[in-house]
């Protein structure tokens, strides 16, 4: 069976649930974000996932991910990769889009980039470095990480630019996969929540 890649997003924060863009700060998990991690763990720990055995972890650096890979059952097995970090924002970083707005009406990450931070081909190329390693696996692949370097992930999984990423929605605490459909590289399932609901 051809490799799969499932992403987590980590759990809730003030930042998140306020809007701002959380790139490297290290903010920590909410008690929602915590609570959600342990069913995210909860529900890759029974069928059909089963705990993933024989699946390499990795996760972001970063100590929201990090608790949420802990928190989901995954800690022990997890190696932490640099690659999985969010994108560095530079001057946005902790603003809202609205905040950005104000100051640069128009913006759109996905096309224009963020001043001081990383850019757009940076993004990519972290991105395209994990799609390799995920598909040159000969297991399924877990990680924890954000929302944007998840969304750049998928796009770049399809072969499409990381501009593509701007029409996919990723909530805290989501699982998505990534798997292939006729030999090509396909979305299996995106931002699923329904684990939340418990």
């Amino acid at each position: 069976m051809a490799p799969r890649i499932l992403l987590a997003r980590h759990g809730q924060t003030e930042w998140s649930l306020s809007g701002k863009h959380t790139g490297r700060s290290d903010v920590p998990l909410l008690e929602e974000g915590r609570r959600g991690a342990k069913l995210l763990g909860e529900r890759l720990h029974r069928a059909p996932f089963d705990a993933l055995p024989g699946a390499e972890v990795r996760t972001s650096p970063l100590a929201r991910a990090r608790e949420t890979c802990k928190l989901a059952g995954f800690g022990e097995r997890a190696a932490v990769w640099d690659t999985l970090v969010e994108w560095d924002y530079g001057a946005y970083e902790g603003m809202t889009p609205k905040d950005i707005q104000d100051v640069r009406p128009g913006w759109l990450i996905w096309r224009d980039g963020v001043p001081e931070g990383e850019s757009l081909a940076e993004v990519t190329a972290r991105a395209d470095e994990v799609v390799t390693w995920a598909r040159e696996a000969d297991r399924d692949v877990l990680v924890f990480a954000h929302g944007h370097i998840l969304r750049s992930i998928g796009a770049r999984w399809l072969g499409l630019p990381i501009g593509f990423a701007a029409r996919l929605r990723l909530n805290p605490t989501s699982l998505s996969v990534l798997g292939w459909a006729y030999g090509e590289p396909a979305i299996e399932s995106w931002n699923d929540s329904g684990h939340l609901a418990a």
